[in-house]
């Protein structure tokens, strides 16, 4: 029996690829902070999400975070556990900001609130699961100006991966020749 494919399912299968990608080499780069990471895979997330929609977009984020947790030992662990958490959080609010007004809402501002999302779904997973001490809450603001530097990065990163896309370079003219 032979598994039935179409155009869509290769999109996803080779844009999560290109986020698992991304995500492995992030993981193997030394952090000034423990969990401060800057999250470049969630820019294929937020690209896909603005080309063709949440659908695609959802598929691409948890096959990451499942195929790149399985990929670097991690499954079932704390690190897995903080990941998907992240990653839900984060696509319920890209889910709900999806419905906003988009001339108020652009890339940047959506990686941005995915950002603090992704940062609040692992806090919480600290909170309530590894580290149950109200002592947590003092990463909060660390977490938070993380969140909205790389969120507003990868925000500026998205937005220019799409601006070349609408707006293709002209070719590039040879000079006249000279007499």
């Amino acid at each position: 029996m032979q598994i039935q494919t179409n155009i869509d399912d290769h999109r996803i299968a080779k844009l999560a690829a290109f986020a698992i990608a991304l995500h492995m080499i992030e993981a193997v780069v030394p952090s000034p902070l423990p969990g401060v990471k800057p999250g470049i895979a969630n820019i294929v997330t937020l690209y896909v999400l603005l080309q063709y929609g949440f659908a695609t977009a959802a598929w691409v984020s948890i096959l990451r975070v499942f195929a790149s947790s399985l990929l670097l030992g991690q499954f079932m662990s704390p690190a897995f556990a903080l990941s998907l958490s992240g990653a839900l959080l984060s696509l319920s609010v890209l889910w709900l900001a999806q419905h906003l007004p988009k001339r108020y809402f652009s890339a940047i501002t959506l990686s941005i609130l995915a950002a603090f999302a992704h940062i609040t779904g692992q806090l919480i997973v600290v909170r309530l699961w590894l580290i149950p001490h109200a002592s947590v809450a003092y990463l909060i603001p660390i977490f938070a100006v993380a969140a909205l530097f790389f969120g507003f990065i990868n925000g500026l990163i998205t937005a220019k991966l799409l601006y070349n896309k609408t707006h293709p370079s002209a070719p590039i003219k040879s000079a006249p020749d000279s007499p």
